[in-house]
């Protein structure tokens, strides 16, 4: 029995360890791919999207959102790593959709301080991946936007669909 979360994460590190042979795979992607999807744990990402390891890079936060950090990810991916396609993973059912700025605003009255990030909740899927794909396609720092697209994952089926 464990302890905490952390200890069983250790204990599964331990395990995967023993068995782990070092694959010698390159840093780089292999299919010059970046994801950027949510980090909604319903999501397994290599495989619901047909990769492999080493395929890509996989960069993940709260409803899929292209912020700053990640705009700071794709750029040290492309420029440093080679990738050159962006998808963009938004999914149904997304946590994201039920947040609002108030969440901020509650955080700034519990905390004292006001948080220097946005909360970037949305309401609609399909707009938010289109922001998503104006902020990728329109940063200064991103040298390769001509393979970018954007999707929402449907849970029920594993579908993906296309965001135009």
């Amino acid at each position: 029995m464990f302890t905490t979360e952390t200890d069983a994460v250790v204990a599964g590190n331990a395990r995967y360890a023993g068995d782990h042979r070092d694959s010698a795979l390159p840093a780089r992607p292999a299919r010059k791919l970046a994801v950027v999807t949510c980090m909604d744990a319903r999501l397994d990402v290599l495989p619901m999207l047909g990769l492999d390891i080493g395929d890509a890079h996989i960069i993940r936060n709260a409803g899929g959102v292209v912020t700053e950090d990640v705009i700071r990810s794709l750029s040290i991916s492309q420029r440093l790593l080679g990738t050159r396609a962006v998808a963009l993973v938004h999914h149904s059912g997304c946590g994201m959709l039920t947040v609002t700025e108030d969440f901020r605003r509650s955080l700034q009255d519990e905390v004292g301080m006001r948080p220097a990030w946005a909360v970037e909740a949305f309401t609609d899927l399909e707009s938010d991946v289109r922001q998503s794909l104006a902020r990728v396609r329109t940063s200064p720092f991103l040298m390769d936007v001509d393979d970018v697209r954007g999707f929402v994952l449907d849970l029920a089926s594993g579908r993906l669909e296309e965001v135009r």
